[in-house]
């Protein structure tokens, strides 16, 4: 187990390291939180797939780019452990569940959202 840890790590050993202030979303009343608190600050939520390199990749590029911390709220979504939440998140948000995938939540409602090689800090900054 440890060999396959090594290679795909968990999504403990990849939000600690982060220079991101995520916030962990494992529950799907935290969405009710999101919209919530959406209304006074944009919310990102970050889907993520542990065992896909492609999403690993895309993690890896957010997190070297991202400087928004004072302007967005930013979730990390575990999708292989939290499958339940990210079900919930494309029907309540009405978006096509991708991974890795990124939503921004203004006002309550999914403002944009990306997928794969499309998620781009740059194009984030743009859509806020």
């Amino acid at each position: 187990m440890s060999f396959f840890k090594n290679i795909f790590g968990s999504s403990e050993d990849e939000i600690s390291k982060s220079k991101v202030n995520w916030i962990t979303l494992n529950d799907i009343n935290q969405l009710d939180e999101i919209v919530a608190e959406s209304k006074f600050k944009p919310v990102v939520i970050f889907k993520h797939s542990t065992s896909c390199s492609i999403s690993r990749m895309a993690l890896k590029g957010f997190e070297r780019d991202f400087d928004l911390d004072d302007e967005v709220l930013v979730y990390f979504l575990d999708l292989l452990n939290f499958r339940d939440v990210s079900n919930k998140i494309a029907s309540m948000f009405d978006v096509r569940h991708q991974s890795p995938q990124i939503l921004i939540i203004k006002d309550g409602i999914s403002i944009y959202d990306a997928s794969h090689e499309n998620i781009d800090v740059a194009i984030l900054k743009e859509k806020l």
